[in-house]
């Protein structure tokens, strides 16, 4: 076995160099982190849709009184509508991840690390669909926005999914549960 692999744990093979004897379960976390990913981009795909036809260039809806209403609002940058101007670095970012989280979801043997991933996959291919699809054009496309909290920035589903992901991986990380699903002690 690999140095490398040793030590970050995958277990491709183990020590006397055979395949590890959990290896169907870790299919099954492949396609619980695809199920995940393909169900948050669906719910963020489909609001935005519904946002653009009902929402956009219209009065904003309150949902909870003052403190949260949908309002369409297109964001060509990153949370907060912070860099602009670097609309084409966000969708090189998006790309990036998407890469790595299906390079490392063949490696992926923790159900609670495939969720994650998985709602880390739908969110950036969710805001993903946006930057190449959406005017003013190819790779330069604006995020379609609409959850309005009261004294907050305007986000979608898949901003939300991305946070989900990130909090849950740094509460795994914290409690050493590893993709590899191996838990260690530091």
């Amino acid at each position: 076995m690999a140095e490398a692999e040793r030590t970050i744990g995958t277990p491709d093979v183990d020590d006397d160099g055979t395949a590890p004897a959990e290896q169907p379960r870790g299919r099954r976390r492949i396609v619980a982190l695809f199920a995940v990913a393909v169900a948050a981009y669906v719910l963020d795909l489909v609001s935005k849709i519904i946002v653009v036809e009902k929402l956009e260039h219209r009065e904003p809806i309150q949902v909870v009184g003052d403190l949260l209403t949908f309002q369409a609002v297109r964001n060509p940058g990153a949370a907060f509508g912070m860099g602009e101007a670097f609309t084409f670095v966000f969708t090189f970012i998006a790309a990036a991840v998407i890469v790595v989280i299906i390079r490392l979801a063949r490696k992926l043997y923790s159900l609670p690390w495939a969720i994650a991933l998985g709602l880390l996959l739908g969110g950036a291919l969710g805001n993903l669909t946006d930057r190449i699809f959406r005017s003013p054009g190819v790779f330069e496309g604006a995020v379609v926005d609409f959850i309005a909290p009261a004294h907050f920035a305007v986000f979608n589903l898949a901003d939300s999914a991305i946070v989900c992901g990130g909090v849950l991986i740094v509460l795994l990380s914290f409690r050493g549960l590893d993709p590899d699903g191996t838990v260690h002690k530091d």
